[in-house]
């Protein structure tokens, strides 16, 4: 499988050679031939024995990326790839594999790997998103690595490949600030993504963006429940699923993480994280603003001013009203451009503790079910009660 190696050949001091582990017995468990058609990748290479290394990050060359990143508000100056590798990008598409071992930026103690339960889950709610019209990172293919790891409790490991427009975040615009490699990483992330544009148009495009994002997750009820600096990407696509949940009944101070004790990333909440978020994004531009310190925050403050307008406008197109109403449960006959299926909380944790003891056949039920957000599903069109429900990340 020939990839292209560009963002590493453009920024190697932004990355770091490594390969995925070995495993004792990897099996495909699911890949997504439509995607993997479109990307131009050879689907029957995919299920063969070479196409399983290729993806576990065994053949060619494969590199975890660097980035920094405020979590939960603290600023970690070096976070990276713990347990994931870029293996190339094809079509304009990152080819990402998590779950595949240590590499140079797994903190200590980390095993590097990943559990089934929640890299089926990443799979799934990734492909509900893109039915549902949010920009998201998608699920090529989950493979059961054959190794059993110690979470909660012992369970079966497993690797999700996902596919992004980049993972360019603004966690990375921080690591790249802090290392003297700003204006290199810009460049990069301009020719990408916002062709033409200078320093002040990259940030006003990526506001644009993730507003648009965040505001279709108001729609839907979505809440992240990580919306850290390291998960908000510079192209605008929804990144990482770990703890997210949908919030079934309107009320703005839902969320669901259990590492998100203060509720900072509550669902009321999204809108002006993002802002935050965006305003870290600014700090690392200002050198590149303008030369006098002074006028750089200048442009700036005047920038980020427009975030306000941008943020509402993006909820107005939504149609999202900000203080009442039912977001997810939406009478669907009234207003029948709304989805009615959604991966609801409880069946999808059903679901997945179901395919954590082997059987997977409710989840491939509620799999195809999301891709259908306009059908019916008895399971996935009606609300639970989620009291004391919550969503753990699964790392």
């Amino acid at each position: 499988m020939k990839l292209e190696h560009s963002y590493a050949e453009a920024l190697p001091d932004m990355v770091r050679a490594a390969h995925g582990e070995e495993q004792p017995d990897p099996q495909l468990v699911l890949l997504n031939e439509p995607l993997a058609e479109s990307l131009g990748l050879d689907v029957d290479f995919l299920k063969s024995d070479e196409g399983l290394k290729f993806l576990l990050g065994h053949s060619g060359t494969a590199y975890a990326q660097a980035y920094s990143g405020h979590q939960f508000g603290q600023l970690s100056p070096v976070l990276g790839d713990g347990r994931a590798l870029l293996l190339g990008e094809i079509s304009g598409q990152d080819i990402h594999a998590k779950g595949i071992g240590r590499t140079p930026f797994s903190r200590p103690g980390s095993d590097g790997r990943g559990a089934l339960g929640p890299m089926l889950r990443e799979y799934l709610v990734s492909e509900a998103m893109h039915a549902l019209g949010v920009p998201t990172t998608r699920g090529l293919a989950v493979i059961s690595t054959g190794r059993k790891i110690q979470r909660d409790r012992v369970v079966p490991g497993a690797i999700v490949v996902r596919t992004a427009a980049s993972h360019l975040r603004v966690g990375t615009m921080q690591y790249a600030a802090m290392t003297d490699q700003i204006k290199p990483v810009a460049d990069y992330a301009i020719a990408r993504h916002y062709p033409g544009e200078d320093y002040q148009g990259l940030f006003r495009k990526v506001m644009h963006a993730q507003a648009n994002t965040v505001a279709k997750w108001q729609r839907l009820g979505f809440i992240h429940g990580v919306m850290n600096t390291d998960n908000t990407t510079l192209s605008g696509e929804t990144i990482d699923y770990g703890p997210c949940a949908f919030m079934e009944q309107f009320d703005i101070n839902t969320y669901f993480s259990s590492i998100d004790t203060q509720g900072r990333y509550r669902y009321g909440n999204q809108p002006s994280i993002l802002g935050w978020n965006l305003a870290r994004l600014a700090e690392t531009l200002l050198p590149l603003f303008d030369e006098d310190p002074n006028h750089a925050i200048d442009i700036a403050n005047s920038t980020m001013a427009e975030f306000t307008d941008i943020m509402n406008e993006a909820l107005d197109a939504e149609d999202v009203q900000e203080v009442d109403g039912d977001i997810t449960v939406e009478n669907h006959k009234q207003n029948p451009d709304s989805p009615i299926t959604i991966p609801r909380n409880q069946p999808l944790d059903k679901a997945l503790k179901q395919t954590t003891d082997g059987d997977l056949s409710y989840y491939l039920e509620l799999l195809e079910a999301v891709k259908k957000p306009q059908e019916y599903h008895p399971d996935l069109s009606n609300p639970g009660d989620l009291e004391g429900f919550l969503t753990f990340c699964g790392t």
